[in-house]
């Protein structure tokens, strides 16, 4: 009996691990939605709320007022938080993750063009309660706290932050170096001094395919971790890009590999992605008025 099942039993072990072996595959939604809300002209950071799945936060970029924009998943304009005594030197990605069974997002003050500032700043925010159907919110709020920091071998543009909230650590990875440099910071510091985000690694920037090599189309500028710490995904100025991690792999070692390139976004300037709250789902959005809401959905 054992040897008639022999070859059933090895067929269905193949069929298992190419089953394991083979990718995911995130497919784009058509059609989009498009953000409402004429306030928000310049996304530059972009994250899924932690206690609601059909609402999305945004920021504005550099010189804009510090406030956070709330959205729906269909693009509605669902009301703004105002960060109290906050400035918005050059404000580029937003975060959100969930400590201590807490909501919160983060906001990454960490454009710096010229890579000339000393310092860059991040604000966690605790995420107020959100607003009953038909409603908007309206709230100002301080951060719940502000991390201090610079970078281990000098300043850095950042437009990529990601918070990896189980490993209590805030990844960041910086835009203008060739290979862009990952680096990684507390997520909670102890005390109020200046932090230093160490290096950890670097991340390869490949291009689309088909599309052509114009100048800073690899830079990144947009990142998010996956709430169960799968995935991470980058985007470009022309590409959306997959990083799958095995559990018991570490961050760097995962942004090694090869990434799984997804379909072109056709954004005019992307700046803002994020996973859904339960990773099925890839948002991005472009600066500029009443930018399109790309989605992808994962397929398994």
């Amino acid at each position: 009996m054992i040897t008639r099942l022999a070859p059933i039993l090895l067929c269905l072990c193949a069929a298992f691990l190419h089953a394991a072996e083979e990718p995911p595959a995130f497919t784009r939604v058509k059609p989009g939605s498009t953000l409402q809300s004429p306030a928000v002209t310049e996304a530059s950071g972009l994250a899924a709320s932690p206690t609601a799945a059909d609402a999305l936060w945004l920021i504005n970029d550099s010189g804009s007022p510090a406030v956070l924009h709330l959205a729906g998943t269909d693009g509605s304009d669902r009301g703004t938080v105002t960060l109290r005594d906050i400035r918005n030197t050059d404000w580029e990605d937003l975060a959100s993750f969930t400590l201590g069974g807490k909501p919160y997002l983060l906001v990454a003050d960490t454009g710096d063009n010229g890579s000339t500032r000393p310092e860059c700043l991040l604000h966690v925010v605790a995420e107020p309660a959100l607003p009953a159907a038909g409603k908007k919110l309206d709230e100002t709020v301080s951060p719940a706290w502000t991390i201090r920091f610079r970078y281990d071998d000098g300043p850095r543009d950042c437009e990529s932050v990601a918070v990896d909230a189980k490993a209590g650590k805030i990844l960041l990875i910086s835009k203008r170096t060739t290979p862009p440099v990952i680096y990684e910071l507390p997520l909670k510091p102890v005390g109020h001094d200046l932090v230093t985000a160490k290096r950890i690694g670097t991340i390869p920037t490949p291009f689309p395919a088909g599309n052509p090599q114009i100048p800073f189309a690899a830079q990144p500028t947009g990142f998010d971790l996956s709430a169960d710490g799968r995935f991470a995904v980058v985007v470009t100025y022309l590409g959306t890009f997959v990083f799958p991690k095995a559990a018991a792999e570490s961050w760097p070692a995962a942004f090694t590999k090869p990434p799984l390139a997804l379909e072109p976004h056709l954004l005019r300037q992307a700046e803002s992605i994020a996973f859904s709250r339960d990773g099925s789902l890839i948002h991005a959005v472009s600066e500029g008025a009443k930018s399109p809401l790309v989605t992808y959905r994962l397929q398994r």
